[in-house]
């Protein structure tokens, strides 16, 4: 058993299926602790239990509840709705940490499957499957034709949750599994900069996504929007005292009407009632998913932390209170600590640069206290959260499937009592966290 080649023979043999469970996880989530580990010893292998770093799914678990209980209308109250622009609410938050969490994990299972023996062809060949899965549930998903007869695919959105999803995964994970190089997660490389090892490796990587922010800077402040001026941010309108009623969304609407088409996006934007906008506007659209891309690459940042100071949780947690930090001051920069005075405000419907490193720094400092608590410390198991973390794709889906279905939905007496309304939505969150823990008690998960 000390012979590497032959240990590893052994273990493929017993568990044959752990490669591709590795790439099959949620959305790439994490393998277990012991593959994490760059040292392929015996004594790490038996000193280690079979545990997923239980602080990942916990946090995918978080943001997966909040999103499902504010998509079933949070109570309506406002703070669980959408901002109609720039600004924050409650429900504005969860996505981009989902995306965040997605990131972190596609590191840690990518890391895992290579070092298990997987060929690179086979790993890329697995992801493009899963993205164009992630893809096609996504059109689905956003286009129901249940109970409206035959769906028209004149009138087919083609953006949504799912769709940018797997892109997004296809791009960071496709751009780790090419440029990585072995041991550069694993801190085993020498290099003049120790404190820089979770970043100077993956130099390449770096490159591509700040040209991809080049390129979403350029065309949102540079690109000719007919009847807009030039690097137009607002809603349109009645926005602006009226002066530019058809600029919603400045280039990035301008793009998803001209490339996708007016009735292929989104129809009823978080802005129209309080704006009053007239032109479609997708906040899940081409143009957002830059930025989309640039928040799961930050996530894949807080993997390769984990990754390069295996078992040191006070550097793990240091660099994540740093980068936060950093992120922090971007923002502040950015936005100069205002809502609407700043340079690039932060806003959801945009995915703008603010928005991703506010979004960011605040998942730096909830992934550090989960870690702290749930792996460190292991004073929280994570529950109940950690359940429909394990099922997120079943969870996601079924609640968007199911959302006008009884008991997750019924008749009130009083439709504008924020009561009942609050009673209804904890209610069918609670439910879906009932059946993710059922799940989980059956070992039973979808993978896609």
């Amino acid at each position: 058993m000390k012979i590497g080649p032959v240990r590893n023979w052994v273990y493929k043999k017993l568990n044959p299926r752990e490669t591709d469970r590795l790439i099959n996880s949620e959305l790439g989530s994490p393998s277990t602790t012991d593959s994490i580990g760059s040292d392929p010893s015996p004594r790490l292998w038996c000193a280690t239990s079979r545990q997923r770093l239980r602080s990942l799914d916990t946090f995918r678990g978080l943001s997966l509840i909040i999103m499902v209980f504010v998509n079933y209308g949070g109570g309506k109250y406002w703070f669980f709705k959408h901002e109609s622009w720039n600004g924050l609410t409650v429900a504005d938050l969860v996505f981009p940490w989902f995306v965040f969490i997605m990131g972190t994990s596609i590191s840690l299972s990518l890391s895992s499957m290579l070092r298990w023996g997987s060929s690179k062809q086979k790993v890329l060949g697995k992801i493009l499957w899963r993205s164009f899965l992630l893809i096609l549930l996504g059109v689905i998903v956003v286009n129901p034709n249940y109970c409206l007869g035959a769906l028209s695919w004149e009138n087919l959105r083609i953006p949504g949750v799912l769709q940018r999803l797997g892109l997004t995964y296809l791009v960071v994970a496709a751009l780790e599994l090419l440029f990585t190089r072995a041991g550069a997660d694993s801190g085993t490389l020498e290099m003049s900069c120790p404190a820089l090892q979770d970043v100077l490796p993956f130099w390449p990587q770096w490159i591509f996504i700040l040209t991809l922010e080049v390129i979403w800077l350029c065309l949102t402040f540079l690109l000719p929007v007919p009847g807009c001026p030039r690097g137009y941010l607002g809603p349109g309108g009645i926005g602006d005292f009226g002066n530019y009623p058809n600029c919603t969304g400045g280039a990035a609407g301008y793009i998803d009407r001209l490339v996708l088409g007016e009735k292929h996006i989104y129809q009823h934007p978080s802005c129209n009632v309080l704006y009053q906008t007239t032109v479609p506007y997708d906040p899940e659209g081409i143009l957002g998913t830059i930025n989309t891309i640039l928040m799961a690459f930050l996530g894949l940042q807080a993997g390769k932390i984990i990754l390069s100071y295996r078992d040191q949780h006070k550097q793990i947690m240091s660099r994540f209170l740093v980068w936060s930090l950093v992120m922090g001051i971007i923002s502040a920069i950015l936005t100069k600590c205002s809502k609407e005075e700043g340079f690039i405000p932060i806003n959801k419907n945009l995915w703008s640069t603010s928005y991703v490193t506010t979004m960011s720094c605040f998942a730096f400092i909830l992934l550090l206290l989960m870690y702290y608590l749930v792996d460190v410390k292991r004073l929280w198991s994570g529950t109940p959260f950690f359940y429909p973390g394990m099922n997120s794709i079943l969870v996601y889906i079924g609640h968007e499937v199911f959302e006008n279905y009884f008991p997750f939905k019924w008749k009130m007496q009083d439709s504008q009592s924020h009561a009942e309304h609050l009673t209804q939505n904890l209610t069918a969150t609670t439910l879906w966290v009932i059946i993710s823990y059922i799940l989980y008690r059956k070992k039973i998960f979808w993978k896609i």
